[in-house]
Order: C-alpha cells, then sequence, then structure tokens
C-alpha cells in the first residue's frame, strides 16, 4: 500500500481507536473517584480503622507514582495495542479482585494491581491523541478526551453513593469490572498500533531512585495531614525521597535512555504551561477537598449529597472540553489562560467568605463557575506544552506532566487540609478564648468547632486564590498564536534522538 493509501485509510481507524480508549479511560477514571465514597461501608466491612482503611488510596498513589515515571519507556518498547491490552486486562483483574475480596489484604492487592492498569492509560492515550490527530486537530481531541477526563470524577461520587446506600460496596467493583473487561474485549478487535517501538535499555537504577523518590514522598504528602509536619516520620520520609529524587535528576542527566528526560525543560513553553498545570492542580485540588468537608463537617450534609454539590461543576467541565477544544485549534492557549485563571480568581476568593450558615445555593453557584473557569485552560495549556516538543519527545512530556500532576495532586491535599487543620484550631482556640467558653460547654464548645473550621477553610482557599493569582501572571507569557510551534528535535540528544533501527508499527 503506498504512503498517500495509507493516509487516505487513516481517519477510518481513528475513530474506533480512539472510541475504545476513551471508554477505557472513562472507567479507570471513575474507578478513582468512588473508593472515598467507599471508605467507610469498608471500614465497617473489615472492622479496620479509617488510618488502615485510607491506604487503599494511598497504595494507588504509590504504585502510580512508581508506574507513570516509566511509562515513556514503556512506550518506546511495546506497541500501542499490547500497552492498551496489558492496562485495561490488569486494570480489569484488579477490579475483580476488589470485588470478590474477602479480606482487607485481598482488597489493598486488589487497588495495586488496578492502580498499575491505570498509571499507563493516561500518558498512552494522550500520545496516541498526538500521533493520530494532526496539530490543528488536537486540541478538539484532547477536549473529547476531557469529556471522559471530567465527567468520570463528577457523577463518580454520586454514583458510587448511591450504590453503596441501595446496594454495597461490592456492588460498585462488580459494576466497573464488566465494562472494563468489554473494552479490553473490543481493544482486541479495533486498536491498532500507530507509535513507533524501540528497544531501549531500562534504567534499572533510575526507576529505584524513582521508586524511593516519587513513593516516599508522594506517601509523606499523604500522610503530612494527620500526623503532622513535624512528625520524625513524615521528616525522614522528605529527606529520603528528596535526596532520592535528586539523585534521579542526575542520574537522567547523564544516561543515554532515560526514564523521565528532564532536558525538555530547555523548552520554554513546554517549562512555562507545566509550571501553571502544576499551580492550577494543586488549586483545583483545594476545591475538590474543602468543599466536601464544609458541606459535611459544618452543614451536617451525607457523603452523597457532598457529592451532588460538585456534580454540576463536573459535569460542566465535561461538557466545555470539546467546546474549549475547538477554541484552542482556532486561538490557541493565551487568552483562553487568562480568562480561565481570571474566573478562577474570583470565584477561589469567593470561597473565602463561607460562613457556618453560608446558602447552599451560593457555595454550588461559585464552585461550579470556578470549574468553568478551570476547564478553559486546563487542556489548553496541556496540549500547546505538548504541542512545543513535537511528536518525537511527546512520550517524555507526557510522562513528565502526569508524573508532575500526580505529585501536584498529592501536595494539593496535603497542603490545604494541613492549612485548614491548623488554622482551624488556631481558630478554635481564639474563639474560645475571647468568649471564655468553658470546655465543659459542649454546645458552645461545638459552635466554636464549626466556626473555626469554616475560618480555616477560608484560611486554605485564600492561599489557593494566591496560587492562581501566580499562575494568571505567567499565563501573560504564552505565546502567542493558534498553537506554539511544533518543535522536532529528537536528534538534539542522543538518549532522545529516533533509535537506529526502530520501526514504524503504524
Amino acid at each position: 500500500m503506498s504512503a498517500e493509501e495509507k493516509k487516505s485509510t487513516q481517519p477510518l481507524r481513528i475513530i474506533p481507536i480512539f472510541t475504545v480508549m476513551l471508554a477505557g479511560g472513562f472507567v479507570a477514571f471513575l474507578n478513582q473517584t468512588v473508593i472515598n465514597v467507599a471508605l467507610p461501608p469498608i471500614m465497617n466491612s473489615f472492622k479496620v480503622s479509617a488510618d488502615t482503611a485510607n491506604w487503599l488510596s494511598t497504595i494507588f498513589l504509590l504504585t502510580n507514582g512508581i508506574v507513570i515515571p516509566i511509562t515513556a519507556f514503556l512506550m518506546q518498547r511495546f506497541t500501542t495495542r499490547q500497552l492498551f491490552l496489558f492496562s485495561m486486562g490488569i486494570f480489569s483483574i484488579g477490579t475483580i479482585i476488589c470485588a470478590v475480596a474477602p479480606a482487607f489484604s485481598v482488597i489493598l492487592v486488589g487497588r495495586v494491581v488496578q492502580a498499575i492498569g491505570a498509571g499507563i492509560l493516561f500518558p498512552l492515550i494522550t500520545n496516541v491523541i498526538f500521533t493520530i490527530f494532526p496539530i490543528e486537530r488536537r486540541g478538539f481531541a484532547m477536549g473529547i478526551f476531557g469529556v471522559a477526563l471530567n465527567f468520570a470524577p463528577a457523577i463518580g461520587p454520586t454514583w458510587a453513593g448511591w450504590m453503596i446506600q441501595t446496594y454495597s460496596w461490592h456492588v460498585m467493583f462488580y459494576v466497573i469490572a464488566p465494562i472494563a473487561f468489554i473494552d479490553f474485549i473490543l481493544a482486541i478487535f479495533f486498536v491498532k498500533n500507530v507509535t513507533e517501538t524501540s528497544r531501549p535499555k531500562l534504567d534499572v537504577l533510575g526507576v529505584i531512585l524513582s521508586t524511593i523518590g516519587f513513593g516516599g514522598l508522594l506517601y509523606a504528602f499523604s500522610i503530612a495531614g494527620t500526623k503532622g509536619w513535624g512528625d520524625p516520620e513524615i521528616v525522614t520520609l522528605f529527606i529520603i525521597g528528596g535526596v532520592s529524587l535528586i539523585l534521579f535528576v542526575w542520574r537522567q542527566l547523564t544516561v543515554d535512555y532515560p526514564i523521565l528526560e528532564f532536558r525538555i525543560f530547555k523548552y520554554k513553553m513546554f517549562s512555562l504551561t507545566t509550571l501553571i498545570n502544576v499551580i492550577i492542580t494543586m488549586a483545583m485540588f483545594s476545591g475538590m477537598i474543602l468543599t466536601p468537608i464544609y458541606m459535611q463537617n459544618v452543614h451536617g450534609f451525607s457523603p452523597m449529597e457532598a457529592g451532588l454539590l460538585l456534580l454540576p461543576g463536573g459535569v460542566v467541565m465535561g461538557v466545555m472540553s470539546p467546546i474549549t477544544g475547538k477554541l484552542f485549534d482556532r486561538y490557541g492557549a493565551r487568552w483562553l489562560a487568562i480568562i480561565g485563571l481570571a474566573i478562577t480568581i474570583i470565584t477561589t476568593y469567593g470561597l473565602t467568605k463561607l460562613q457556618t450558615n453560608t446558602a447552599f445555593s451560593y457555595v454550588l453557584w461559585v464552585y461550579t463557575i470556578r470549574m468553568f473557569g478551570i476547564s478553559l485552560l486546563m487542556m489548553p495549556i496541556f496540549t500547546a506544552g505538548l504541542n512545543d516538543l513535537g511528536i518525537s519527545l511527546n512520550k517524555y512530556g507526557t510522562a513528565m506532566i502526569n508524573t508532575l500532576r500526580m505529585v501536584a495532586g498529592a501536595v494539593g491535599l496535603a497542603f490545604f487540609v494541613s492549612i485548614m487543620t491548623n488554622q482551624g484550631k488556631s481558630h478554635f482556640q481564639s474563639i474560645m478564648s475571647q468568649n471564655h467558653i468553658s470546655p465543659t460547654d459542649k454546645v458552645h464548645m461545638a459552635m466554636a468547632v464549626k466556626q473555626g473550621t469554616v475560618m480555616g477553610i477560608n484560611d486554605a482557599f485564600m492561599v489557593a486564590t494566591y496560587l492562581t493569582i501566580l499562575a494568571f501572571i505567567l499565563a501573560f507569557f504564552i505565546r502567542t498564536g493558534k498553537n506554539a510551534k511544533e518543535g522536532e528535535v529528537a536528534n538534539q540528544r542522543r538518549g532522545i534522538r529516533k533509535v537506529p533501527g526502530s520501526h514504524s508499527t503504524i
């Protein structure tokens, strides 16, 4: 078949590949958002403490921290089809293990297996989008992908809450497992190989340093909010993780085939958009964690009702994703980012004005409009940064961005919860002292706790506002034009050039 004939048949192959991979991404993202709602019934079922049950979230995060950094190597070594089938197959097996788990240790193993599959999916799908879509269509394609990315977290908590209240947490996994397995079957028939493969050498020492570095830091951040930043275990984890991460970066700058390619940060557009992405990820997590805490701990709503509060914002992000993608393809990322960040600043500041009796409708509208602002900028800056690298470096860019976003999410959760907790305690003590409330006065003390919690949440949102302002200033430096130039720079460094003998599998 001639090159022209191959090109003419390409559009016919894009739709089924993209659709099947999109469905796989959706079910994996859905799975990630439901576990927090299921923790209380899982605790009751296996008679474990909250700290023990929280390992279901922590172990997933830690496994992602090991898997995501090596996805660039995996995408070089294995074909698109092999990787997607592996990721969906292992995710399906992990979900079944969770569903049938007779003991807590078994469901913990299931979460690890799930995380191995899910950790590969997002970088893989992003890399495929940048391979099969031309640069002028990538914004729209990433927008469609954003529908899965945003709808899953939007409906996940509410759906899981209803499923658990109506049936049980086991049924939740029993629903996810067959959907994932059906997608695996469809992938056998429809997913084709669209990337080039080679046989790069795996940097084993780099994997070890990456595992210790990212794993140590992620675990430290995940438990710092409860144990305290000065706890000896936390300090030790930060030291070990930090030193390992420094050695990992040094190692990646000296080997021919790095796991994470740090030299891509010499591309200014990629570096700038990645920095904005990290800041906004932290700021976004502030709303996702603090708003449900406010609604449940202060207003007394159930987890399902709190999930319903987040639902419209997630739906807005899902609806806006393809629209934003179209706008990006036409106008570029700069003004979308500026407008989106301006909206995010105003609405985040609006969440610093919460009171113990703030109306549900106020929180709902401000949070939803905030998510609308974030929807205008997340995918555009992500796409603009990767466009600056070009196809040959895209696998490194997706691995890097997803690793940093994962770290930013963990840091954001721990950071804002820590601010809320520490400031809340300080405000509580001040209220007790100023109003001369006795510890035996349970009624007024409970009111002081609520007031202190709200004031702590407001302080955390104020810090998120400052972070968003920083991102807003940085957005003015995004290069103008429809798209950042697509730099083909694979021959600039031995470790990231096209490997002799590599072959296309399109």
